[in-house]
Protein backbone atom coordinates (compact mmCIF):
# COMPACT_ATOMS: atom_id res chain seq x y z
CA UNK A 1 0.00 0.00 0.00
CA UNK A 2 1.52 3.10 -0.90
CA UNK A 3 1.60 6.43 1.63
CA UNK A 4 -1.02 8.08 -0.22
CA UNK A 5 -3.03 4.58 0.38
CA UNK A 6 -1.83 4.66 3.93
CA UNK A 7 -2.99 8.06 5.06
CA UNK A 8 -6.41 7.73 3.23
CA UNK A 9 -7.09 4.86 4.98
CA UNK A 10 -6.17 6.49 8.21
CA UNK A 11 -8.16 9.44 7.43
CA UNK A 12 -11.23 7.65 6.75
CA UNK A 13 -11.09 5.68 10.14
CA UNK A 14 -10.58 8.91 12.01
CA UNK A 15 -13.62 10.24 10.37
CA UNK A 16 -15.57 7.57 10.82
CA UNK A 17 -14.39 6.11 14.12
CA UNK A 18 -12.49 8.55 15.79
CA UNK A 19 -13.02 7.32 19.54
CA UNK A 20 -10.90 4.60 18.98
CA UNK A 21 -8.05 2.89 16.95
CA UNK A 22 -8.60 0.38 14.34
CA UNK A 23 -8.58 -2.59 17.07
CA UNK A 24 -12.14 -4.85 17.18
CA UNK A 25 -12.38 -5.92 21.06
CA UNK A 26 -11.97 -1.91 21.99
CA UNK A 27 -14.75 -0.41 19.51
CA UNK A 28 -17.74 -2.00 21.57
CA UNK A 29 -17.77 0.58 24.02
CA UNK A 30 -17.61 3.99 21.98
CA UNK A 31 -19.69 2.78 19.37
CA UNK A 32 -22.80 0.94 21.77
CA UNK A 33 -25.32 2.28 19.64
CA UNK A 34 -24.26 0.87 16.30
CA UNK A 35 -22.85 -2.26 17.79
CA UNK A 36 -24.69 -5.88 17.39
CA UNK A 37 -23.43 -9.49 18.34
CA UNK A 38 -24.27 -12.63 16.50
CA UNK A 39 -22.57 -15.82 18.35
CA UNK A 40 -21.57 -18.62 15.55
CA UNK A 41 -23.03 -21.52 16.85
CA UNK A 42 -27.07 -22.51 18.23
CA UNK A 43 -26.87 -21.94 21.97
CA UNK A 44 -23.85 -20.14 22.36
CA UNK A 45 -21.47 -22.45 21.87
CA UNK A 46 -18.08 -21.34 20.90
CA UNK A 47 -16.31 -23.76 19.52
CA UNK A 48 -17.60 -26.14 16.43
CA UNK A 49 -16.54 -29.69 16.38
CA UNK A 50 -17.75 -31.22 13.27
CA UNK A 51 -18.25 -30.32 9.84
CA UNK A 52 -22.01 -29.75 10.40
CA UNK A 53 -20.91 -27.07 13.01
CA UNK A 54 -18.54 -25.43 11.11
CA UNK A 55 -20.91 -25.10 7.87
CA UNK A 56 -22.84 -23.26 10.52
CA UNK A 57 -20.46 -21.41 11.89
CA UNK A 58 -19.61 -20.73 7.69
CA UNK A 59 -23.17 -19.68 7.21
CA UNK A 60 -23.80 -17.27 9.61
CA UNK A 61 -20.03 -15.12 9.12
CA UNK A 62 -21.11 -15.32 5.14
CA UNK A 63 -25.00 -14.25 5.60
CA UNK A 64 -24.00 -11.21 7.38
CA UNK A 65 -20.87 -10.69 5.12
CA UNK A 66 -23.26 -10.69 2.99
CA UNK A 67 -25.72 -8.42 3.89
CA UNK A 68 -22.67 -6.16 4.55
CA UNK A 69 -20.83 -5.63 2.07
CA UNK A 70 -22.24 -7.78 -1.32
CA UNK A 71 -21.58 -6.28 -4.80
CA UNK A 72 -18.88 -4.39 -3.29
CA UNK A 73 -14.87 -4.08 -2.35
CA UNK A 74 -13.98 -4.55 1.16
CA UNK A 75 -10.63 -4.24 3.04
CA UNK A 76 -9.51 -7.28 5.11
CA UNK A 77 -7.46 -5.72 7.70
CA UNK A 78 -5.14 -8.41 9.35
CA UNK A 79 -3.04 -7.39 12.59
CA UNK A 80 0.57 -9.07 13.52
CA UNK A 81 1.39 -8.76 17.15
CA UNK A 82 5.28 -7.81 18.28
CA UNK A 83 6.98 -6.65 21.02
CA UNK A 84 9.01 -4.44 18.80
CA UNK A 85 7.87 -1.16 16.61
CA UNK A 86 9.59 -2.54 13.46
CA UNK A 87 7.27 -3.81 10.74
CA UNK A 88 7.25 -7.15 10.15
CA UNK A 89 7.51 -8.76 6.65
CA UNK A 90 4.57 -7.78 4.56
CA UNK A 91 1.93 -10.72 4.50
CA UNK A 92 1.08 -11.95 1.22
CA UNK A 93 -2.17 -9.95 -0.88
CA UNK A 94 -1.94 -6.88 2.00
CA UNK A 95 -0.44 -3.40 2.33
CA UNK A 96 1.27 -2.01 5.19
CA UNK A 97 -1.24 0.02 6.56
CA UNK A 98 -0.45 1.37 10.35
CA UNK A 99 1.21 0.27 13.26
CA UNK A 100 -0.56 0.58 17.35
CA UNK A 101 1.59 1.13 20.47
CA UNK A 102 -0.87 -1.24 22.18
CA UNK A 103 0.52 -1.57 25.89
CA UNK A 104 2.71 0.74 26.60
CA UNK A 105 4.79 0.36 29.59
CA UNK A 106 8.13 2.04 30.93
CA UNK A 107 10.14 -0.98 30.24
CA UNK A 108 10.28 -1.47 25.96
CA UNK A 109 10.76 -5.64 26.75
CA UNK A 110 6.59 -5.26 27.87
CA UNK A 111 5.47 -2.95 24.92
CA UNK A 112 3.10 -4.14 22.62
CA UNK A 113 2.59 -3.43 18.97
CA UNK A 114 -0.22 -3.79 16.83
CA UNK A 115 1.24 -3.68 12.59
CA UNK A 116 -2.01 -3.51 10.57
CA UNK A 117 -2.30 -4.87 6.68
CA UNK A 118 -4.72 -4.05 4.81
CA UNK A 119 -6.34 -5.94 1.51
CA UNK A 120 -9.04 -4.82 -0.44
CA UNK A 121 -10.62 -7.31 -2.16
CA UNK A 122 -14.04 -7.76 -3.92
CA UNK A 123 -17.09 -9.77 -1.69
CA UNK A 124 -17.85 -12.82 -2.62
CA UNK A 125 -19.31 -15.09 -0.65
CA UNK A 126 -17.23 -17.54 0.85
CA UNK A 127 -13.88 -15.59 -0.53
CA UNK A 128 -12.06 -15.34 2.94
CA UNK A 129 -13.65 -19.08 4.38
CA UNK A 130 -10.11 -20.09 5.23
CA UNK A 131 -9.50 -16.92 7.29
CA UNK A 132 -12.90 -17.33 9.04
CA UNK A 133 -12.47 -20.83 10.26
CA UNK A 134 -9.15 -19.97 11.12
CA UNK A 135 -10.91 -16.97 13.71
CA UNK A 136 -13.12 -20.01 14.55
CA UNK A 137 -10.47 -22.12 16.32
CA UNK A 138 -8.85 -19.24 17.62
CA UNK A 139 -5.83 -19.23 15.35
CA UNK A 140 -6.38 -16.02 14.06
CA UNK A 141 -7.86 -13.39 15.87
CA UNK A 142 -8.00 -9.30 15.56
CA UNK A 143 -8.78 -9.42 11.91
CA UNK A 144 -11.56 -6.26 10.88
CA UNK A 145 -13.39 -6.72 7.69
CA UNK A 146 -15.16 -3.05 6.61
CA UNK A 147 -16.32 -1.45 3.58
CA UNK A 148 -14.13 0.99 1.68
CA UNK A 149 -15.80 3.59 3.19
CA UNK A 150 -15.21 2.04 6.64
CA UNK A 151 -19.05 2.66 7.33
CA UNK A 152 -19.55 -0.89 8.45
CA UNK A 153 -17.14 -3.58 10.13
CA UNK A 154 -17.33 -7.02 10.89
CA UNK A 155 -15.02 -8.14 13.36
CA UNK A 156 -15.63 -11.61 13.87
CA UNK A 157 -13.89 -13.39 16.82
CA UNK A 158 -13.62 -17.36 18.34
CA UNK A 159 -17.84 -17.75 19.08
CA UNK A 160 -19.30 -15.08 16.67
CA UNK A 161 -18.66 -11.59 15.55
CA UNK A 162 -19.15 -7.97 16.28
CA UNK A 163 -20.95 -5.94 14.11
CA UNK A 164 -20.55 -2.12 13.49
CA UNK A 165 -23.32 -0.14 11.49
CA UNK A 166 -23.19 3.04 10.20
CA UNK A 167 -26.97 4.14 12.30
CA UNK A 168 -28.57 2.28 15.31
CA UNK A 169 -31.64 1.90 12.72
CA UNK A 170 -29.22 -0.23 10.51
CA UNK A 171 -28.37 -1.74 13.54
CA UNK A 172 -32.22 -2.62 14.45
CA UNK A 173 -33.13 -3.97 11.17
CA UNK A 174 -29.57 -6.32 11.03
CA UNK A 175 -30.55 -7.26 14.78
CA UNK A 176 -34.06 -8.04 13.77
CA UNK A 177 -33.20 -10.12 10.65
CA UNK A 178 -31.06 -12.94 12.80
CA UNK A 179 -32.91 -12.85 16.35
CA UNK A 180 -32.05 -16.53 16.76
CA UNK A 181 -28.20 -15.47 16.73
CA UNK A 182 -28.12 -13.29 19.14
CA UNK A 183 -26.98 -13.61 23.34
CA UNK A 184 -30.00 -14.05 25.58
CA UNK A 185 -27.53 -12.04 28.11
CA UNK A 186 -29.34 -9.01 28.58
CA UNK A 187 -25.73 -6.71 27.81
CA UNK A 188 -26.27 -8.84 24.16
CA UNK A 189 -22.64 -10.12 25.33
Amino acid sequence: MSEGGQTALTELWQQRWPHCPPVGYKLRDPYRDVWVRFHSLPKSKRYAENESEYAVVLERYNTVLDELFAGADMYVITPRWAAEPEVPPLQPDSGYWQSLLVEDDPEPEFRTYCHLFAARRPWQRGCIDELLREIADDKVAGVLITDTRMRRIHYPYDGGADVFLATPQERDRMRDRHTSWLSSHPSGL
